[in-house]
């Protein structure tokens, strides 16, 4: 099985699995036993319910996990809104709404930023208090979050791709290292640290702000293949004990940040159980399926997490990437075909050149987006090999991982994404496919 290869060593722990119920503790007895909440915890620890779903949601949907806490987590003072400039950028509902194809070139690295400014919302639909829709972000980061500081998202579920550094992620449920060709997921409400092992850091991320990722149905795949269950891992429980010092609580809320203070750490969880956790995967264990006969199947192919819209077959967002593969289908051009979509299509590159796109337009740490049925496809240089070149078996994307968020919404921009950024290139649409030539014959 192709393993990705990182430049660091991961130090952490984990429990292997997704969508299945773990339990860990990093004391042996923290967790009660035939019960929730005995009337006293064992080694006076305090008992918290962290519920992802409503109490009533079905079995097979709910989510929640029970933790084991030195102090809980309500022990807290007040909200405030944080002063500074990230309250006043653009919110969902006020962004811009185009028909353009969009390409942006690789985004600054911002020595100065840490997780919580490095942050920029790029586009998104939907509304957070609604519970409906995303935000895409572009994260360039260059220092630690604060020593005693950590962040969480009430908004929705954080899907994480690091395109540059590795990301040290301290979680309420324990710890995870993310390097570039690994994915987080930190759902809603979790609270957590991110330092940087090896410096800046730069990639992307999605807020999804209704349901959660799980992974896609295999239908006539069967039972194994696209992201195997087995393969994500979760944190084991590991906890500080400080409970003298000042701690600063970061809130994301309705795309507002709150800050609120705390003297305890919120990393004190001796021990938990449940199905709501933050979890990772290596995009490298990915078992790719494609067409061995004919024409090019549809990229949902690739899907490696999904978010149901709440209508059969249609999601919210798809997390979709295209690793190295083999194309061998004959009589084929085997590129991505020239489509319109109702779906919305925003794609990021972690390395390499992504094979639909010659000519150096699209570059690691750069972004696209081909918003609802907006018409793309390949560029010129790709059409021209595809339709000369001889239809060996062909392994492409070596060295290569690109990725895609797809979504059923039609995006909006923000100020920042369409301007502010400085990094969307100009006639990106014209330079791709107004050069296309006709070729029509009657003969």
């Amino acid at each position: 099985m192709p393993v990705t290869r990182f430049s660091i060593t991961d130090p952490y722990e984990y429990l292997n699995g997704i969508d299945t119920y773990h339990q860990t503790e990093a004391i042996p007895g923290a967790l009660p036993i035939g019960c929730n909440t005995p009337q006293k915890c064992p080694l006076g620890l305090y008992a918290e319910k962290l519920s992802g779903t409503a109490f009533t949601a079905p079995r097979h949907q709910n989510q929640q996990s029970w933790l084991y806490r030195i102090l809980p987590s309500a022990a807290h003072c007040a909200f405030d809104l944080y002063e500074g400039e990230l309250n006043n950028e653009a919110k969902p509902g006020e962004w811009q709404h185009v028909p353009d194809q969009l390409r942006w070139d690789p985004f600054d690295l911002k020595s100065e930023a840490d997780w919580i400014t490095g942050m920029k919302l790029v586009a998104g639909a939907g509304s957070a208090p609604l519970k409906t829709g995303l935000g895409i972000f572009i994260f360039a980061i260059g220092q630690d979050m604060s020593e005693r500081s950590a962040f969480y998202s009430a908004d929705g579920d954080l899907l994480i791709v690091p395109q540059h550094g590795v990301l040290d992620i301290q979680t309420e449920h324990g710890k995870m290292l993310v390097r570039p060709r690994e994915i987080a997921v930190i759902p809603r409400g979790i609270r957590h640290r991110i330092t940087l092992p090896e410096g800046p850091c730069r990639g992307y991320a999605c807020e999804l702000y209704q349901g959660h990722f799980t992974l896609p149905e295999l239908g006539p795949i069967g039972s194994n293949g696209l992201a195997n269950q087995r393969d994500f891992q979760a944190p084991v429980a590991c906890f500080d004990e400080d409970t003298s010092s000042t701690w600063k609580i970061f809130s994301r809320f309705n795309a507002s940040l709150f800050v609120a203070t705390q003297s305890h750490t919120p990393f004190d969880i001796v021990g938990w159980h449940g199905t709501y956790f933050p979890f990772k995967y290596d995009l490298g264990r990915f078992n790719t399926i494609g067409s061995i006969s004919y024409d090019h199947p549809d990229p949902s192919i690739f899907t490696v997490l999904t978010a149901p819209s709440g209508t059969l077959g249609v999601a919210a967002l798809d997390f979709v990437i295209f690793p190295p593969r083999w194309l061998v289908q004959e009589d084929t051009f085997r590129p991505p075909w020239f489509h319109r979509n109702t779906m919305s299509e925003f794609m990021g590159l972690i390395d390499g050149e992504y094979d639909a796109k010659q000519g150096g337009g699209f570059q690691p740490g750069g972004a696209s987006l081909h918003n609802t049925m907006s018409g793309h496809g390949p560029d010129r240089e790709t059409f021209e090999m595809a339709t000369t070149a001889e239809l060996v078996p062909d392994k492409v994307g070596q060295g290569s991982m690109a990725f895609m968020f797809e979504s059923c919404f039609m995006m909006g921009i923000t100020e920042w994404g369409l301007t502010s950024c400085r990094k969307v290139q100009e006639n990106y649409a014209e330079r791709s496919w107004s050069v296309l030539e006709p070729h029509f014959t009657r003969e």
